[in-house]
């Protein structure tokens, strides 16, 4: 192996590392809230499963705002502009801030509504609300958390926002155990100690943002310019947000849509989708590292001028992902005894699961391969129109409206359902393909 190629998997390694870390800590949390409420009662984790997707939601506006940031923090720290650093710092937390300010609000004044749109069941409905009013507390901060472990991961301190990250992970798995089932003589509050775990870890994850940046060799936000950042580089931030936006608000929503149609299949299958979602969110956490991974790095060697090397990685990137997949598969395949007898579930429920799991793993190829090479590839050079159009199609006008038919008009039963839900990563492949080997994303976006 030439010393070019060591340096390279070496940058994969120590910045996909750590954010895959952060990603399987994130997901570890609805793994735990999962587990832990599962053991309480089926209605306790499908209802808190279900309110999540409003938390989903809202990191779709949050994802767009700090992806436009990261992909021009990356070509900016290629070029050495610290500034320049700094006034993207300052857009994204303006535009993180009201988005979470909006989805606070919808919480605390509309929880009742916000959970209609998920279940007809009364009980999932009462559950879910009580766990919105409070958990909405901590995605009013989660907009201004997300926006300083954004400037980590792209400034050679992806570490210390893993460790931040994942340090807060740990107090809410510690509290969501206190707080769910009674401990240390606090009550046992089930579904409103999951929301009140997880406010607490925000809180900390904040903090210990706060603090480390104040420290030297952090970028940092410049507050006597929130406001006065050129009109260059806002064009330039929303040139790249808005399409990672219609992307992620096309995914997002189809996501939750998904959700929402297995919810109204009956509380089995949406019991079971619950858990096999927990599943997909901890082994897509590789993926989401190495996807991030190849943004920064693709994006650095581009906003550098180095536009050869830059497609010469992302070229390489495209074919890790493959390999990714296949091993993600093996792991889903892997795991699914495990998964079905260790929570607590009806035969029904457990059935479905059996059979989502191994209908899962064959998406997984898709979403590994799509993750890295549009999310991370892509991206990294700017093109970040292409996953709205795919998903326009994709997921819009195929996985949705099969979905929506086989569960409304022809009544399919959940497993034929869920099989639609999955068809739009794996559809979307030949046209990635396609769409890398143009090369419209070779190139530098810096000023």
């Amino acid at each position: 192996m030439t010393n070019e190629n060591k340096q390279f998997y070496k940058n994969l390694i120590s910045i996909s590392l750590p954010i895959a870390l952060q990603s399987l800590m994130l997901a570890l949390v609805a793994a735990c809230d999962a587990l832990m409420l599962g053991r309480v009662a089926q209605e306790q984790m499908t209802a808190v499963s279900l309110a999540t997707q409003i938390q989903f939601v809202q990191n779709m506006f949050l994802s767009a705002a700090t992806a436009a940031g990261a992909i021009l923090g990356a070509q900016y720290w290629g070029k050495g502009a610290k500034k320049t650093l700094e006034d993207i710092f300052n857009l994204m937390l303006v535009f993180c801030g009201a988005v979470s300010l909006l989805f606070f609000l919808g919480c605390e004044l509309c929880p009742e509504i916000l959970m209609k749109i998920f279940a007809e069941d009364p009980g999932l409905i009462r559950v879910g609300s009580s766990y919105l009013r409070i958990a909405g507390w901590s995605y009013l901060i989660t907009g201004v958390s997300q926006c300083y472990l954004t400037i980590m991961k792209v400034t050679e301190n992806v570490k210390a926002g893993a460790a931040i990250s994942s340090g807060a992970v740990v107090i809410n798995i510690a509290l969501n155990a206190v707080f769910i089932f009674g401990l240390l003589g606090f009550p046992a509050m089930e579904a409103r100690g999951a929301a009140l775990a997880t406010t607490l870890s925000r809180v900390m994850e904040l903090l210990l943002c706060l603090v480390l940046s104040s420290k030297e060799g952090y970028i940092r936000p410049a507050l006597s310019r929130m406001f006065k950042v050129s009109k260059e580089l806002v064009s330039d931030f929303f040139r790249q947000c808005l399409p990672l936006m219609g992307g992620g608000l096309c995914w997002g929503v189809g996501f939750t849509s998904y959700t929402a149609i297995m919810g109204h299949m009956g509380v089995d299958a949406a019991a079971a989708n619950s858990v096999a979602a927990v599943v997909r969110d901890l082994v897509c956490c590789m993926c989401n590292g190495i996807g991030s991974a190849a943004g920064i790095i693709v994006g650095t060697e581009l906003g550098a001028g180095r536009l050869e090397q830059g497609k010469k990685y992302g070229i390489r990137l495209k074919n890790i992902s493959y390999v990714l997949g296949i091993i993600s598969t093996a792991i889903v395949l892997a795991v699914t005894p495990i998964v079905v007898n260790g929570v607590i579930l009806t035969d029904a429920a457990r059935s479905y699961l059996t059979w989502m799991m191994v209908i899962m793993s064959f998406y997984m190829i898709g979403r590994c391969v799509n993750t890295v090479t549009i999310n991370g590839v892509l991206d990294g050079g700017g093109d970040t129109i292409f996953d709205l159009y795919s998903l326009i199609v994709c997921m819009w006008m195929v996985a949705i409206p099969l979905a929506l038919c086989g569960a409304f008009v022809f009544h399919w039963s959940p497993l034929a359902v869920y099989a639609c839900t999955c068809l739009d990563e794996v559809g979307k492949i030949p046209w990635v393909m396609y769409r890398v080997r143009k090369y419209k994303w070779v190139k530098d976006l810096t000023r």
